[in-house]
């Protein structure tokens, strides 16, 4: 999308995998402001900033996306580069609005670990670029998707209005969903691929979420999503 950059990075290591990606508007989003809107259709994230975008209409850094008990570092990084920027923040400006997505990637990350740094963060931000690279990178390197590898993916759109053309660029963090509603072009992919694993035809490596710690179902529907559009 004209006027969005995207970067990631990655961290592995001895049962850690996840990463952190930058969603950034060029310009400086403190100083000029962009307008800006939320829908939180589950509300059991552990976002940062949302409320304030809600109230105000407009968001005034950088969007990291992240693992979720990574949000207080990212939030970090985006609160010192602005610092960084603008001396007069807290001064004769208000403080800044840090927004901070995330997705649970204990599934096969050991989300304790906490790999993410606001270095980390900082340096996503300095990565970004035009070209988004997408799959199993940034925040998305963790997650899990239809019980199969998930990660960040895109479906962007050009679309016509009052005559002009504009892009709508759509970036997910995907990390929900069971194999069986697995659906590819109208295709029910996902039951093909559990009938052949029955039949030992094709073995399917499940990376499914943790079993619900209070019903213990493991085939049930957890996860999450994270979508943003510019």
């Amino acid at each position: 999308v004209p006027g969005v950059r995207v970067g990631h990075v990655d961290l592995v290591s001895e049962g850690v995998r996840t990463g952190v990606t930058a969603v950034v508007p060029d310009g400086d989003a403190f100083t000029r402001k962009l307008p800006a809107a939320c829908h939180v259709a589950n509300g059991f994230g552990k976002s940062a900033g949302l409320i304030q975008i809600e109230e105000m209409g407009s968001l005034e850094t950088p969007i990291l996306l992240t693992n979720t008990l990574s949000v207080p570092r990212c939030a970090d990084a985006l609160i010192s580069e602005a610092l960084e920027k603008h001396p007069e923040i807290g001064f004769t400006t208000g403080t800044v609005n840090p927004v901070v997505l995330e997705c649970n990637d204990g599934a096969i990350s050991d989300i304790r670990a906490r790999a993410v740094t606001e270095a980390d963060a900082r340096v996503a931000i300095q990565r970004a670029s035009a070209h988004v690279d997408e799959g199993d990178v940034g925040a998305g390197y963790g997650m899990t998707c239809f019980g199969l590898k998930g990660g960040i993916g895109s479906s962007s759109r050009v679309v016509s209005l009052n005559g002009a053309r504009f892009t709508l660029g759509i970036l997910t963090l995907t990390n929900f969903g069971v194999l069986e509603n697995l659906r590819v072009a109208g295709q029910d992919i996902g039951l093909h691929l559990l009938d052949a694993e029955s039949r030992h035809a094709h073995p399917v490596i499940l990376q499914e979420n943790r079993p619900d710690h209070v019903s213990g179902d493991a085939r049930g529907e957890h996860g999450s999503i994270v979508t943003v559009l510019a």
